[in-house]
């Protein structure tokens, strides 16, 4: 199955919570489940990053960090404050290669699609791979925006976009985010396929794990996880999801 790549439409949209409900659906459908995070910042040598997010949330045991920083920056500009070589996409590919047994590969990048990792962004690295890209995005104020250029930069690339994800869902969403989820397929022809409960990623890791497929379009699921049937309408965030 070829890698999904997950992308957001700026930091701080949810995009490691929603890679861990990802691998969870996975798992839950029996697959294997491999995840990379390209460059990690913001976080020291030893200390918890992203990885052991969605290692604890989803009990993913395989996953792949080729490079790390310490500052809370874009991958390139943290490594060039610490003095390491910026990460290319030949050492990004060759760690991926390490992963390809498994039946489910999910790369995680860093902020949006125009972040550098290294010598490389996001979407190079889906042009590299031919591979799709998830957009995670927010609900409120301003997502139709951010999305439709993250959207329309995919497009423009040739990069198949493989749906949207609301990475926060608010429990009591107000008028911007009731209609941002109808609006979000209008203004950029790419299916909400899911959304995740804001707070999610501080859950216990039996009730995530249990929940999480249930935040996405079973159909989208199968196609893209080897999970669910061919409904592809995206399912409510109910109490069924958040209990």
């Amino acid at each position: 199955m070829m890698p999904l790549l997950i992308t957001g439409t700026s930091t701080e949209v949810g995009k490691t919570v929603v890679t861990a409900a990802l691998a969870a659906t996975a798992r839950a459908a029996g697959r294997t489940v491999a995840v990379c995070k390209p460059a990690q910042t913001g976080v020291a040598a030893g200390e918890p990053g992203d990885l052991e997010v969605i290692a604890r949330l989803a009990g993913v045991t395989r996953t792949v960090e080729p490079a790390r920083y310490p500052d809370p920056l874009a991958p390139d500009t943290a490594a060039r404050r610490c003095g390491a070589p910026l990460l290319t996409l030949a050492e990004t590919t060759a760690a991926l290669a390490g992963l390809a047994d498994a039946e489910v590969v999910l790369v995680e990048g860093a902020g949006g699609l125009l972040v550098r990792l290294g010598e490389f962004t996001l979407l190079d690295l889906a042009r590299e791979l031919a591979a799709p890209v998830l957009v995670v995005t927010a609900p409120g104020l301003g997502t139709l925006n951010h999305t439709e250029l993250t959207t329309r930069e995919l497009d423009r690339a040739g990069v198949r976009c493989a749906g949207l994800v609301v990475g926060a869902w608010p429990e009591q969403p107000d008028l911007a985010a009731r209609t941002n989820r109808t609006n979000l397929p209008r203004v950029t022809g790419a299916d909400l396929i899911g959304a995740v409960p804001a707070g999610a990623g501080s859950w216990h890791p039996g009730r995530f794990a249990a929940a999480a497929p249930g935040w996405f379009a079973p159909g989208w699921t199968r196609r893209y996880l080897g999970a669910g049937d061919t409904d592809h309408r995206v399912p409510p965030v109910t109490a069924r999801a958040t209990a």
